[in-house]
């Protein structure tokens, strides 16, 4: 249990009260290395499904990819619900720095289930490849990357129990619940208007910027006792950060902001 916690008076379910922080901290310890397998896996099966998929024709995946995106959006929005009210108390009650270095989001009476959550949903995440693989759609770098990437990250953060976490997590479900919302109405055949593609890849662009100015103020704050966080972990996070930034925002000006070259 961290100590030191602020108490959160946001009313919890059954199933997130109940929900066993320790063991599933003791199982993150033994096997958050794991997701580096898995990772090398998914790898693996992405660039060996594109070349299985090479001669052969697109699969037609509407409705499944449909069930997914709506499954993920509904998931999502309701861990940026969870953790979001309880963000958003410790930010009213104890301030910035706070709610920056507070592990209570991995144990507190609400948002331990989704912490938990959170870090293992990476792992069917990584289903969202399958879809653009057996539908022959392009895979861009920063698709694969991210995915490869964030998995094991997650994992490490929650074996370390490590300031900073709560915002990666909340602001993670409620860009996702975004992202996987727009999935889910393009899937279901709706004509997503360009400017709202814009500004999810915006928001996307924000999380990064987010998650920068988190691992920095973390950086500055973790030498003191009640602002744990070993200098790995926030270097790796500031990494990985700084990469999605520079991968979003090249994704961005390619794709909405480059003058599009007219055929004569």
């Amino acid at each position: 249990m961290a100590e030191g916690n602020i108490t959160s008076k946001v009313a919890g379910f059954d199933f997130e009260k109940n929900f066993d922080f320790e063991e599933a901290q003791r199982w993150m310890a033994d096997y958050w290395a794991t997701s580096l397998v898995i990772s090398a896996l998914y790898a693996a099966l992405v660039f060996g499904g594109q070349r299985y998929m090479r001669f052969r024709p697109k699969l037609d995946l509407r409705r499944p990819l449909f069930a997914w995106s709506l499954t993920l959006a509904l998931f999502s929005a309701m861990g940026a619900a969870r953790t979001g009210r309880y963000a958003l108390d410790v930010l009213n009650r104890g301030g910035w720095r706070r709610s920056v270095c507070e592990q209570g989001f991995y144990d507190g009476p609400v948002s331990k289930f989704w912490a938990f959550a959170f870090a293992v949903s990476k792992v069917p995440e990584l289903g969202d490849t399958a879809f653009v693989v057996l539908r022959k759609q392009r895979l861009i770098f920063l698709h694969w990357y991210h995915h490869a990437t964030v998995l094991p990250y997650s994992w490490f953060s929650y074996k370390e129990v490590a300031a900073g976490g709560g915002w990666f997590m909340t602001i993670n479900y409620a860009v996702h619940a975004l992202m996987y919302s727009y999935y889910a109405c393009r899937a279901g055949g709706l004509r997503v208007p360009r400017l709202l593609a814009a500004l999810l890849t915006a928001a996307q662009l924000t999380q990064m910027v987010a998650g920068l100015a988190v691992s920095g103020l973390t950086y500055h704050w973790t030498p003191s006792p009640d602002c744990k966080a070993r200098p790995i972990h926030v270097a790796w996070g500031a990494l990985l950060y700084l990469s999605y930034l520079l991968l979003f925002a090249r994704f961005f000006y390619q794709a909405y902001l480059r003058p599009r070259s007219k055929t004569l």
